[in-house]
């Protein structure tokens, strides 16, 4: 059945409101459920609390995570031409909330098998997981470009996915450290108890499950309007291999996967020294550590209320260099500030404020330039359709998912290279370290980050799809054949 057809028979096309931009963003919880736990919980169950060595969960993690990453094309091309009654999106939106969730609840529920086994488990039960999200994620990412065409309505979209990823993820973490990990008598150190990671599973996966069919069902309505795969034609691997390249193989595109492989080397050398500013620099406790996740929360909301609107006065481009190089410069700012003898000392009740405060503006600023960069992914669909005939919506998010995983440990093993060049102590005693050597650390660190940061902003600035360029594509493709017509419909104002 066509497009057009059954657009014609489920009469006037859905309004997109806040319902509809809630349900699609909600569904993103599940996916900052699952980043939650594989980056800050996994390593910390299965060594310390299971006994396995670090080393060996490391690499099966690390497996994991290149096995899924090899299967983004491959699940990116496959939604962009399934054929079905409910298009090309939500069979697998559908089909992954189940397993998303058992998979998540059985890495937090190993059985009592030998270490060798259980290693094994822990590899087969992280690519499930990792792979029933990735079968949700990739789908409900490309719908952006087909639930609407409108260039501000895109990142005004795509602010509720990024908000409600964050949000996923924070909340289970701060649960799960005033909550399931509270210290008790039988548990001193909450972080040792192995029952309250059962119940980070148990909730982790209902939250997962949950939001997955929210967001399905919330945007289900928008089927009949969402472009239909292309003819079934003869296939073969080679061929659909070279129809991949062709599509990947577009200036704009390549140069936002350039800006994800940088943007997420530099993330992941900040995160992976995240602790050590904390412990070392800043002399915080755990509870004080915890307080600076909290301004995750505050961020999120921030940068949901400000994407859309600094892209529509300033263009997605300006705007994201502008704030990448803001967030670089507000990240910076209290270790110059200290350095120049304007912070104040640790042990000051004004060092968490100042931190949390500093921690809001950067991380809202951040959220944005992410939030930008997406939209801007979402407006290559029409300029490759231009050249190729094809819409790859899914095959472009997988494309930067695949590189993001991909480079995600090259900034953990920057970072530890920084530590290398400075001479940093294993179990070092925050007590007792030379401060220069904390502070040569954070010499080295700095124009590292702006080196990573900068190149990414160099792409962004090479990028050429404006808000007249998104507008004649679209033009282009109507005059085509009302090909984007066929798609959407008319629409209820």
């Amino acid at each position: 059945m066509s497009s057009t057809t059954d657009a014609e028979a489920a009469g006037a096309r859905p309004r997109i409101g806040l319902p509809t931009k809630i349900a699609y963003g909600f569904g993103s919880g599940a996916y900052g459920v699952k980043d939650s736990g594989f980056k800050s919980f996994l390593l910390l169950f299965y060594n310390q609390v299971i006994g396995l060595s670090a080393a060996s969960v490391g690499l099966a993690i690390l497996i994991a995570m290149l096995i899924d990453s090899l299967l983004d094309p491959i699940i990116g091309h496959v939604t962009d031409n399934w054929r079905g009654g409910w298009g090309r999106r939500h069979p697998m939106m559908y089909a992954s909330a189940i397993p998303a969730a058992l998979s998540f609840l059985l890495l937090w529920n190993p059985p009592a098998w030998s270490d060798g086994a259980l290693l094994l488990y822990l590899i087969v039960v992280a690519v499930i997981a990792r792979t029933c999200i990735t079968l949700y994620e990739i789908p409900s990412a490309a719908m952006v470009a087909e639930l609407t065409e409108d260039y501000d309505e895109r990142t005004s979209i795509l602010g509720y996915r990024y908000f409600f990823g964050w949000w996923g993820g924070l909340a289970l973490a701060v649960l799960m450290f005033m909550v399931f990990l509270r210290p008790s008598p039988e548990y001193p150190v909450g972080q040792l108890n192995r029952d309250g990671y059962v119940l980070y599973g148990y909730a982790g996966a209902a939250l997962m499950a949950f939001s997955i069919f929210v967001s399905a069902w919330g945007t289900h309505r928008f089927i009949p309007w969402m472009r239909k795969a292309p003819a079934k034609t003869a296939m073969t691997v080679a061929g659909e291999f070279r129809k991949m390249a062709q599509a990947v193989n577009n200036r704009s595109l390549l140069l936002m996967l350039g800006v994800g492989l940088f943007m997420a080397a530099a993330q992941g050398v900040v995160f992976a020294l995240a602790f050590y500013w904390g412990v070392y620099f800043w002399g915080l406790n755990s509870a004080e550590m915890v307080i600076l996740i909290l301004d995750g929360f505050i961020a999120a909301s921030i940068a949901l209320f400000l994407a859309p609107r600094v892209g529509r006065r300033y263009g997605k481009r300006v705007a994201a260099c502008v704030l990448l190089a803001a967030s670089i410069v507000v990240g910076f700012l209290p270790f110059l500030l200290r350095f120049a003898g304007f912070f104040p000392d640790n042990g000051s009740p004004y060092v968490v404020p100042l931190l949390f405060l500093d921690g809001i503006v950067r991380t809202s600023f951040g959220i944005t330039c992410t939030i930008l960069v997406a939209s801007m992914i979402a407006d290559v669909v029409e300029d490759s359709e231009l050249k190729t005939g094809r819409r790859n919506e899914g095959l472009f998010f997988a494309a930067m998912s695949l590189v993001q995983k991909a480079v995600s440990g090259i900034g953990t093993l920057v970072a530890s290279l920084l530590l290398a060049l400075v001479g940093f102590p294993q179990k070092a005693d925050p007590a007792t370290i030379d401060p220069e050597i904390v502070r040569n650390l954070a010499l080295v660190y700095m124009p590292t980050v702006a080196c990573l940061y900068g190149v990414a902003i160099v792409f962004i600035l090479s990028y050429r799809i404006t808000r007249q360029t998104h507008a004649d594509n679209l033009a282009r493709l109507r005059a085509r054949g009302g090909m984007l017509e066929a798609a959407t419909g008319p629409t209820i104002p």
